[in-house]
């Protein structure tokens, strides 16, 4: 999940949050104003260039108020969020949406790291609901969900058209009860429904461990919560430890903070080295992030490993270690959620995310759309996965005991 966030009543949400056009303010203002001032009251923008007039909004409001067979069901706050939501989607940018205040809650709870649901990060690629990520030990991962899993149905209703909010909120749910995807992956013939079993979600910073007597293996599985501190504190036990190598997993991992991975690019990269540029492009000029650590782990070889489930935060750490350090990639293709959003605080709790820029990794490649193509390409097949047999992570052992 890729954001700037601006005058946002959340604390936690001071950062810009990595995960994939502006419309004037003017309309949901004058919107707003026109809920407020009555229905009965035709409410336009001065008809001057590129300018909305909001009169044929009015006047279907205005029929549905006096005609419609049930109207204890005018909802006027619903039918302005509707509106709003609406409009996001008129973009066809599948990550500039609405949030109303229930919805600004789930997504409050998600990124401090705690939920009931079913553990999968979703999103829309190619026009279809796809699974970037399973989280680890969630009840989607335990459940044989993988990146790139196309959801066809939820529940028995198909999900074409569908954003990934109105996924989410049906997905999401409490703990004990059950929700049915429907499945379709390329491997597959036909596509299959899986039963889940909704738990409560705690997503795990990271972990290490030496693995091979003297390769630090560090697993990210978020750039969030409490990344930052855990990474430091297990940057000092590896630089006391007997390692002498460091394979890092990216792979699963939807992403998170930008700051978070500039954070982190700062134990790999020399300082004043840059981590990603962020391009608007011909709105203003590009905002470069550089690095500002203390390179504590620069004097170790390392590889990296992505997949599908690569996204966003993830693939800007990725692309700024392999632009700076030449340090290789293996896996498989990377997501590719290199847009930028920025949170804009709406009224009454709500808020709105809009697409404002894309990133690209400091040898100017674009993310969006493309993601990253691994230096050294190896799959996991069905057959891998049921054996539990990870060859990316066999690969990368190889590749890096032949380092120095």
């Amino acid at each position: 999940m890729q954001f700037n966030f601006k005058n946002l009543n959340f604390n936690f949400l001071k950062n810009k949050f990595v995960y994939p056009i502006t419309l004037s303010i003017c309309f949901i203002a004058i919107f707003g104003f026109g809920i407020w001032i009555g229905s009965e009251k035709v409410a336009y923008c001065a008809q001057q260039p590129n300018t909305i007039n909001f009169s044929l909004f009015w006047d279907a409001y205005n029929e549905l108020k006096k005609d419609f067979v049930n109207p204890e069901k005018i909802d006027n706050q619903k039918i302005l969020y509707g509106a709003i939501e609406g409009m996001t989607k008129s973009l066809e940018d599948p990550y500039t949406e609405f949030f109303s205040p229930i919805e600004a809650k789930k997504f409050q709870d998600d990124l401090a790291g705690s939920f009931e649901g079913i553990g999968a990060e979703i999103g829309i690629k190619n026009d279809i609901l796809t699974i970037i990520a399973p989280l680890k030990n969630s009840p989607a991962e335990k459940s044989g969900l993988k990146s790139g899993d196309a959801i066809t149905k939820i529940n028995g209703d198909s999900t074409n058209g569908m954003s990934t909010n109105d996924a989410v909120n049906i997905i999401r749910g409490k703990r004990g009860t059950a929700v049915t995807l429907t499945i379709y992956r390329e491997e597959w013939e036909d596509t299959k429904d899986i039963s889940i079993t909704r738990d409560t979600i705690v997503i795990p910073a990271m972990d290490w461990k030496i693995i091979e007597n003297d390769i630090a293996y560090i697993q990210i599985y978020q750039f969030g919560g409490s990344l930052s501190s855990d990474f430091m504190k297990a940057s000092k036990e590896i630089l006391n430890s007997n390692a002498k190598k460091i394979i890092l997993d990216l792979r699963n991992n939807p992403g998170g903070y930008l700051e978070t991975a500039q954070d982190l690019a700062g134990y790999f990269i020399k300082p004043d080295q840059i981590v990603v540029i962020e391009n608007f492009g011909d709105k203003k000029e590009p905002e470069i992030y550089k690095t500002d650590g203390d390179y504590s782990l620069g004097k170790y070889p390392i590889v990296v490993l992505i997949n599908e489930g690569s996204a966003s935060a993830s693939e800007i750490l990725a692309g700024a270690l392999r632009d700076n350090r030449n340090i290789k990639l293996i896996g498989e293709k990377s997501y590719g959620k290199g847009s930028v959003q920025e949170v804009v605080d709406l009224r009454g709790g709500s808020f709105i995310k809009i697409t404002i820029a894309e990133w690209l990794t400091p040898n100017k490649n674009s993310i969006s759309e493309v993601g990253l193509e691994p230096d050294v390409k190896i799959e996991i097949t069905e057959e891998d996965a049921k054996d539990k047999k990870d060859t990316q992570l066999q690969k990368a052992l190889e590749i890096i005991k032949d380092l120095k």
